[in-house]
């Protein structure tokens, strides 16, 4: 079995103890600390554990990330590649960053990079500001990463999708294929065409992957369903991606799925006027729960949450058991999941509903397995 810091955690068990808010210190040079109240965060069944882990912070932990002696805050970085304004992948990770430092207290601060080049610098100066931990929000973050957590040893960093591994860089693999193969089962049983779309931002492996279990998903509810596939080769052009969804509902689409992040606006927009002009499609939500940024189009979601992934991993480095091995996280741990749109759940027959219910309890006690494209160091097939 994988090591899961995860599930080696839901077993520590403390009484619950509350951390008081700390924001402050001044930032690194040319970081961006627009900071603001955090969203209502999803409640999860998760709380006890959650609960039992503050407590065991609160009381000094056993590890080398655990709070200094004087009671000052850890401080905790994200960098972006993107902004956090989109609604998914980005969003969901500032609102993790929120969520430590109401939760934990931490001194927070946030950078967006959109280069290698910008990559190295904020990892420089983060590390070098004495910044505790830094979570590098993509795929893309993965080889900086690993050259700053070379130079930077006291540093611990967390890639969000990343594939490599070092004693203080932790690849954070959120196994979102298992909320995508549930999606692709509501998105076959929904289709009147028989075909179905997907549109990307770039074919990084972590895409590729919720693109393939969406296929699998598909395929299981309908085996002669026709499925479509675009890169658009960004994740944040909402014109691009827009092009592509409506070249797929012109080759007969009538569901569409993204993954990418800003852009998704433009695929939902794409299946918004469709429906305008009388066809029947809708579209599908990745990353986090985006039932609410389109309702009248969106069927549902494929969510990763975020912030209490974020709030975990911290947890855990507080603890002393984080490094050295990579994190994952999917349905079992309640971190990944497919949400029906509650204004819509209507529109679904209930024996597709209780179809995906079945699915998603395999899924969870590991009875089916759902396809994925391995990426991280140490998995068969990866170097």
């Amino acid at each position: 079995m994988r090591p899961n810091i995860f599930r080696a955690l839901a077993r520590q068990q403390a009484a619950v103890t509350l951390m008081t808010d700390h924001v402050g210190g001044p930032d690194p040079v040319g970081a961006h600390r627009t900071l603001s109240p955090p969203p209502a965060m999803t409640k999860l069944p998760r709380t006890a554990m959650l609960a039992g882990l503050l407590a065991l912070v609160a009381c000094g932990g056993s590890g080398e990330g655990a709070p200094s002696d004087d009671g000052a805050p850890f401080r905790a970085a994200l960098l972006t590649a993107g902004p956090v304004s989109d609604a998914g992948w980005y969003a969901g990770a500032y609102e993790g960053l929120l969520l430590l430092r109401d939760s934990l207290g931490a001194d927070v601060s946030h950078q967006q990079t959109r280069t290698p080049a910008e990559f190295d610098e904020a990892f420089l100066s983060y590390a070098g500001s004495g910044y505790d931990l830094i979570f590098a929000h993509g795929f893309e973050y993965q080889d900086a990463a690993i050259r700053a957590g070379e130079r930077f040893p006291e540093t611990t960093i967390v890639v969000s999708g990343g594939g490599r591994v070092s004693a203080n860089v932790v690849p954070l693999v959120f196994e979102l294929e298992e909320g995508s193969y549930l999606a692709g089962m509501l998105a076959a049983g929904m289709s009147e065409s028989g075909v179905v779309g997907m549109v990307g931002g770039v074919a990084i492996p972590p895409v590729e992957g919720t693109f393939r279990a969406f296929e699998a998903g598909a395929r299981a509810v309908d085996p002669d369903v026709r499925i479509l596939e675009s890169f658009t080769g960004s994740w944040d052009d909402v014109a691009a991606a827009k092009e592509a969804a409506v070249a797929q509902l012109g080759r007969g689409a009538d569901v569409l799925i993204h993954n990418v992040d800003a852009a998704s606006f433009g695929v939902f927009q794409a299946v918004r006027e469709a429906r305008a002009a009388g066809r029947n499609a809708w579209a599908l939500g990745m990353n986090r729960d985006q039932n609410d940024v389109a309702p009248d189009v969106i069927l549902g979601s494929a969510v990763i949450r975020i912030p209490d992934a974020f709030l975990e991993t911290a947890l855990a480095w507080q603890a002393g058991e984080l490094g050295g091995r990579p994190i994952y996280a999917g349905q079992a741990e309640e971190v990944v999941d497919f949400v029906l749109n509650p204004e819509l759940a209507g529109r679904v027959p209930a024996e597709l509903v209780e179809a995906i219910e079945a699915a998603r309890q395999r899924i969870r006690a590991g009875e089916l397995a759902v396809p994925r494209v391995p990426f991280v160091e140490g998995e068969p097939g990866v170097r």
